[in-house]
């Protein structure tokens, strides 16, 4: 023990901070407030630092790669050793992190914590919920199975259809018009370093909030927040009735935080990790991919919901939901705190929770919107072949190889995932053709590297046929212009 102390006064005598951690540490809280409903934040932050752990080791073995991601998941799995308890540690850490945080939300809503003077730590909690969900997203597309390669399709026709800034996001989503290996590159980048380098971030900076301005009192009831007297107040009630942080309230932190832990380590040694499921392969359309528990819900709304309503729901409501929480300690930032005397707030919070649960539970049955009812062995109709040269007959075996009529119908036939084609060849011209089949969009997939360059030729001169009788094909005007003036 002397020759500890002696090392620990030969680096405060360097580092100076041993007065600024003995006055954290020892810094007063209500008494009321060192609660079993206060430990949700701490226990958020130890696992926070469990999911840096376990993905430091992750990253020593895998490979961002689209050759390789897959590849890499599989021998963490089965060749390198307790590989799959860190890979079920992860995973599992990601669902409980996702978890805690929203109840520390809820937790602070009801306790009004949000109201003066903590404004600023509020809307600094939102922004670490962002970064908690996008932690979850970016690490479910590096498991670059099935699932993640459909999840990230969507997740980039989602971004398409962003006004005006669509097409760029997308670019910057996925590395280019494919999703392909700078994809993972870029989500690996995201995944190990932007996002959990702004968590640690904001995490400070929340902590150095709580620290400066005090835990939240116990809201009781008839005690009114007014920006005017609060820290008088509030300095009277730490001073009349407070008790230091350790060890009178931090044992609760470590006892819950140490149960979390456990209760991590039972699911993953007993459910182990997250896939992954089959190879990403966009040529096998007969999929239901479903995101993580923690996206179901917005899962579910989006296949329920009538096409047209989709992207109103998809770019407004996320705005107008964040842009309320951050606004929330603006617009009620003084009053009760107390959830007995805020029927609005308990009312809010059983809603959404039962809204949520309904969605997520939905989720388990809803289609894959819009629905795909077609059978793949379902053969092109005789009419748009009567008539057609070799290399359009080729592409029409192609087209069937593909799967193709799984999302689009031919003469009332086939499924409803994308638009008709039987007169695609009126809407778009051979060179739209090629590129709406190797770069996709919207709602379908890439095909670029499934398809060689000689079957998409003939891919693109069979659909250059399907147009009405009577009504000529789409021309590029602009080569038109060209011919004519030489």
């Amino acid at each position: 023990m002397r020759l500890i102390s002696q090392i620990g006064a030969w680096f405060d005598e360097r580092l100076q901070i041993a007065a600024s951690v003995r006055d954290a540490a020892e810094h007063p809280v209500p008494r009321r407030a060192a609660s079993w409903w206060y430990v949700f934040g701490s226990a958020a932050l130890v696992v926070f630092l469990l999911q840096l752990v376990t993905g430091i080791l992750l990253a020593l073995v895998y490979v961002p790669s689209a050759g390789e991601a897959w590849s890499s998941l599989q021998a963490l799995n089965h060749d390198v050793a307790l590989g799959w308890f860190i890979r079920a540690l992860h995973g599992w850490g990601s669902n409980f992190m996702v978890a805690i945080v929203l109840i520390h939300m809820v937790q602070v809503f009801l306790f009004g914590a949000y109201k003066f003077p903590r404004e600023l730590t509020w809307i600094v909690g939102v922004f670490l919920l962002l970064m908690t969900l996008g932690m979850a997203f970016s690490g479910q597309v590096l498991r670059f199975d099935q699932d993640a390669y459909w999840g990230l399709g969507i997740g980039a026709s989602i971004s398409s259809r962003v006004p005006f800034i669509g097409p760029a996001a997308v670019k910057l989503l996925l590395g280019g018009p494919i999703i392909a290996g700078a994809t993972l590159s870029r989500f690996f980048a995201l995944h190990v370093f932007v996002i959990p380098g702004t968590l640690i971030g904001l995490v400070c900076v929340h902590l150095l909030m709580v620290l400066k301005l005090g835990i939240n009192e116990w809201p009781m009831p008839g005690r009114i927040v007014r920006r005017a007297t609060y820290f008088d107040e509030y300095h009277a009630l730490t001073k009349k009735d407070g008790a230091p942080f350790v060890p009178y309230a931090i044992w609760k932190d470590l006892v819950f935080a140490a149960c979390i832990l456990l209760a991590v380590a039972a699911c993953a040694a007993y459910f182990g990790p997250f896939g992954p499921t089959g190879k990403p392969d966009p040529t096998i359309i007969q999929t239901a991919p479903r995101p993580d528990y923690f996206f179901l819900w917005l899962y579910a709304l989006l296949s329920l919901l009538p096409p047209s309503l989709e992207t109103p729901a998809l770019l407004i409501g996320p705005v107008l939901v964040i842009a309320g929480l951050i606004l929330l300690p603006f617009l009620s930032g003084e009053g009760e705190k107390s959830w007995k005397r805020r029927p609005i707030a308990v009312l809010t919070v059983l809603l959404i929770a039962i809204t949520l649960g309904t969605f997520t539970h939905l989720a388990q049955f809803a289609p894959w919107s819009p629905q795909m009812n077609a059978w793949s062995g379902a053969s092109v109709p005789v009419r748009v072949l009567h008539g057609s040269t070799a290399l359009e007959r080729q592409g029409a075996l192609v087209f069937q190889a593909k799967q193709c009529r799984n999302c689009h119908s031919l003469g009332d036939s086939g499924g409803q995932r994308g638009p008709a084609l039987d007169a695609v060849a009126v809407r778009l011209t051979p060179d739209q053709l090629i590129r709406q089949v190797i770069q996709g969009g919207g709602n379908m997939p890439a095909y670029g590297k499934n398809l060689s360059p000689a079957e998409t030729t003939a891919l693109v001169a069979f659909l250059g046929t399907l147009h009405p009788a009577g009504q000529p094909p789409a021309r590029d005007a602009s080569r038109d212009a060209a011919v004519t003036r030489q």
